[in-house]
């Protein structure tokens, strides 16, 4: 329904005269409902929150806190709050005031900033469904349909309302590369399988699969096919790969007709490119007759198809490669993208023009059809176009929140169309592209944010090293903080609010004065420091850093009280349990090596507790629950882990990006959560797991929760989005129990052997829960090994014989003697006692004496073996009756088994 709603904004507003007066708010409106169609698709009654969050502050009077001029100042008119005439932020407001009467406790977020890219830009259309990087996108011949490769899929888009209408799936790797040919009746990929592939446009269906690229598993390397492309008549097909190797294929019968070899090991090369000497871009000349080719070896070479000759090399010597090459339609020029964009003379191999701008790699080049202009790509997040005869820049077309990969022209050269490591596609209309207001941001990606104890400031760290303050009840802008050298990956608040500790890529940890931005302490460290977090009373400060060790410092004095060694990476995560006592890290990468570990220490002497396995990825965020029972983990992939403090069991594991911090805490302290996943964020009732309402931003990398719980900061990309949850109370279902503990969460079961070290007996053993697939390991260190059946635990060591994993009740042996022995020998010391006692006074007094000694004894080893028992839930004391233990401190019952 919503992509027809766009096909009929569009007609409309080609119908209506420019003239008539309601035609730039419709105009408003159809890009607004553009940009967040996919998200509107997935949740239709999230339009008016959409359109609130685009359009209300296009024009409204607040925006003016959040916009700085653009360069030359704002046009004649004036800003778009102060033009004279109706404005969409009146029709938003009369809009919310009518849904808040038919529609009364209606959830929704409304964004306390306004939009990254605001109304009027460039940017046409956002194109979401991929969950991997965007690595190749194509527009068909007649400009109606847009391919995409992401994944091991391709998708087919409709160029005008966004919607998917075809899905490709095929390819056993990551689609690299995608292409049209000329009539546009057939779509050729390649992928990281070694294979190339040709499908029907319409249908879908596989026509060819091209096998002829060497598979680069024996060099220990994952290859890939990097480019491809039809000739001019549709004829043939070129593609290049990591193999080194240039191949021509017969489009129509998938016959190999050449195989073009010269490239060889150069340049440095990206680890994300493929091996030193990959081709990873391939084209043909508008005749047909020659195909160009950019590789990892810092060449360009020209082929004669026919002749099956080699006819010229360009070396423009980058040391990183020719990333993308691009043939203009008159055949007389060569566009290629490296460090930088070159163009050159395809018959004499001379460089004509250096196109300077971009500030990192380029990753793709492309002619437009009239062969005027050229548009690049780089890692730089931005798309740029270049006037050829000029070599002027003509705009610079930014949206993308990360690396942009691959850009097309569409055939009658009005749009363009990129794809990003963001998993979008983005269509942007080049007769807009021009300067516009620009928000008041980082300059780089946000890294980390954190909202003030009292909850009236954000603060937010980022790539260009200025560590800024924001309103958090308006979005604005308030301080920016600067003196770090590099960029800043962590911040964090004092307990009371008047500090702010940050730690950065220059090796230091620098603490402020929250109000003023002084300057306080500059804690000189190692290596790059990951993360900073401060002790519950304010004194310490805690750092992690690259050189895989957790710095404790005085926050006043400056000076390194404690360093806490064992890791094997970099630590890219801390926290301090409530009561101070423990310190939990998460490991991350440096160096080649990997650590993905969370540790567990002893505050006070720095002794590692523990070690638990489990992320794949390196651990971003860890938290400790409020009664320091469990803690909680996150990791780069998204993945998150819940764990037993005390045994390091962990409980389970959930999907999506949400604040440690704030679900370790429970829901009786948050009720709502902000769980952000491949698509979108969705705010949750920590009550009922129940979804409320849901916010158009995915690629997150933290979230922070306002103390007040209904609003959320969130970064994507250099963006910093502040959201808060509008609606009554008492919209949801709450027939489900209320949860009230973190171990009590959804979780998916823990089906591997997880390595660990208990803390109670300082000694290592192997946990996990039991599940349906029989699975044996050994550990390393520890001599026993696990059998894990569906019905229950059984433990080997190495000889053979059985045992069970030490710590708590667990052992046979003492539970052996708990049940059956202690209370045996205490009857009968008992027995002796009162015996003595008893016949002591006619015996004698010595030995009623005796009989008072032993009774006493006896009494003592009975209470101290009932308080020796601990919980094995949190490590507590416990009293035991018969096979049941009751916990005195969380009141926990256990039931174990006959010894």
């Amino acid at each position: 329904m919503i992509f027809e709603l766009v096909h009929d904004f569009s007609d409309t507003v080609a119908a209506m005269p420019a003239e008539h007066p309601k035609y730039r708010i419709l105009c408003l409106l159809e890009e607004a409902v553009r940009r967040d169609v996919h998200f509107i698709d997935r949740h239709p009654t999230a339009m008016f929150q959409c359109t609130w969050n685009t359009c209300w502050w296009h024009d409204s009077p607040e925006a003016a806190r959040h916009y700085e001029p653009p360069q030359g100042g704002w046009p004649n008119d004036g800003a778009a709050w102060e033009k004279a005439g109706s404005r969409i932020h009146s029709l938003l407001e009369s809009w919310r005031a009518e849904k808040e009467v038919t529609t009364p406790g209606f959830y929704w977020l409304r964004s306390l900033r306004p939009p990254a890219i605001p109304l009027g830009s460039p940017q046409r259309a956002v194109l979401r469904g991929h969950e991997g990087a965007v690595l190749g996108v194509a527009f068909s011949p007649d400009g109606c349909w847009i391919a995409s490769a992401a994944g091991p899929a391709v998708r087919v888009w409709d160029a005008e309302t966004g919607q998917q209408v075809a899905f490709h799936l095929g390819h056993d790797g990551d689609v690299l590369c995608v292409a049209y040919s000329p009539d546009g009746r057939r779509i050729v990929s390649g992928a990281s399988d070694m294979t190339v592939r040709v499908w029907d446009a319409e249908s879908g269906a596989e026509l060819l699969c091209l096998h002829g690229h060497e598979p680069g598993a024996r060099r220990g390397q994952e290859y890939g096919v990097r480019s491809v492309a039809f000739s001019a008549d549709g004829r043939r097909i070129v593609s290049g790969a990591d193999d080194m190797r240039v191949l021509v294929w017969d489009a129509e019968r998938g016959k190999l007709l050449a195989c073009l070899s010269g490239h060889g090991p150069g340049g440095v090369v990206s680890t994300d490119r493929g091996p030193v000497g990959a081709v990873r871009s391939v084209v043909f000349s508008p005749d047909g007759r020659r195909v160009a080719c950019g590789a990892g070896d810092d060449t360009i070479r020209i082929w004669d198809i026919d002749q099956r000759e080699h006819r010229s090399c360009f070396r423009p010597y980058t040391g990183r490669g020719v990333n993308s090459i691009a043939w203009s339609a008159d055949g007389r020029y060569i566009v290629a993208g490296d460090t930088a964009v070159r163009l050159w003379d395809a018959e004499r191999g001379e460089q004509l023009v250096h196109f300077e701008g971009h500030v990192d790699e380029v990753a793709s080049v492309a002619f437009s059809p009239d062969g005027e202009r050229i548009v690049s790509a780089g890692d730089d997040r931005t798309v740029r176009i270049w006037d050829v005869q000029s070599g002027m820049q003509i705009a610079c077309l930014q949206g993308h929140v990360d690396k942009v990969r691959t850009v097309a022209w569409s055939p009658d050269g009005r749009r363009i169309a990129s794809g990003s490591w963001d998993r979008s596609v983005r269509v942007w209309d080049v007769k807009r592209a021009q300067h516009n207001a620009s928000l008041a941001d980082h300059e780089g990606s946000v890294h980390s944010v954190a909202f003030s104890p009292d909850g009236s400031r954000v603060a937010s760290g980022g790539w260009d090293g200025a560590v800024r303050i924001w309103d958090a009840q308006t979005g604005r802008a308030l301080a920016c903080f600067l003196g770090h050298q590099a960029a800043v990956m962590s911040v964090g608040y004092s307990p009371d609010g008047r500090r702010i500790a940050s730690g950065s890529w220059d090796r230091c940890v620098r603490i402020w004065d929250a109000e003023n931005g002084r300057l306080l302490v500059e804690l000189p460290a190692r290596a790059f420091v990951q993360t900073v977090t401060f002790s519950p009373d304010g004194r310490q400060v805690l750092s992690g850093a690259e050189d895989k060790r957790v710095v404790v410092w005085d926050a006043e004095s400056g000076r390194e009280i404690a360093c806490l060694e064992g890791h094997e990476a970099g630590v890219d995560s801390l926290a301090w349990s409530a009561d101070g006592g423990w310190i939990v890290s998460g490991g991350g990468v440096c160096l080649g090596s990997s650590d993905y570990s969370v540790r567990v220490w002893d505050a006070e002497s720095g002794r590692q507790l523990a070690c638990l396995h489990g992320h794949a990825e390196p651990v971003r965020s860890v938290a400790f629950s409020a009664d320091g029972r469990h803690i909680v983990s996150q990791a780069l992939d998204g993945t998150l882990r819940i764990w037993e403090a005390r045994s390091g069991v962990c409980l389970g594991s959930r999907e999506g990006i949400v604040d440690t911090a704030a679900l370790a805490a429970g829901p009786m302290r948050f009720s709502w959560r902000a769980v952000c996943r491949s698509v979108d964020t969705a705010i949750e009732s920590s009550q009922t797991d129940a979804a409320a309402a849901w916010f158009p931003a995915s690629y997150v990398f933290q979230v922070a929760t306002h103390p007040g719980g209904r609003a959320w900061a969130e970064a994507e990309g250099n963006h910093l989005y502040l959201f808060v949850l509008e609606g009554e109370c008492g919209g949801l279902d709450r027939s489900e129990p209320v949860r009230r503990a973190v171990a009590d969460l959804p979780l998916k079961p823990v089906q591997s052997v997880i390595p660990t070290s208990g803390i109670e007996d300082r000694d290592t053993w192997l946990v996990g829960t039991t599940g349906s697939q029989e699975r044996r390991r050994e550990h390393p260190e520890p001599r026993l090994r696990r059998r894990v059946v569906s019905d229950g635990e059984e433990w080997h060591s190495l000889n053979g014989s059985s045992g069970q994993p030490k710590g708590g009740l667990r052992l046979t042996w003492r539970r052996l003697a708990l049940q059956w022995l202690v209370p045996l020998g205490l009857i009968a010391m008992g027995g002796v006692s009162c015996w003595l006692w008893r016949w002591g006074w006619f015996v004698g007094a010595p030995a009623a004496a005796a009989g008072v000694l032993l009774l006493s004894v006896h009494l003592l080893v009975a209470f101290r073996i009932l308080v020796l028992i601990t919980c094995p839930r949190c490590g507590g004391p416990a009293a035991a009756i018969g096979k049941e233990s009751h916990c005195r401190r969380c009141g926990a019952l256990r039931s174990e088994p006959d010894g």
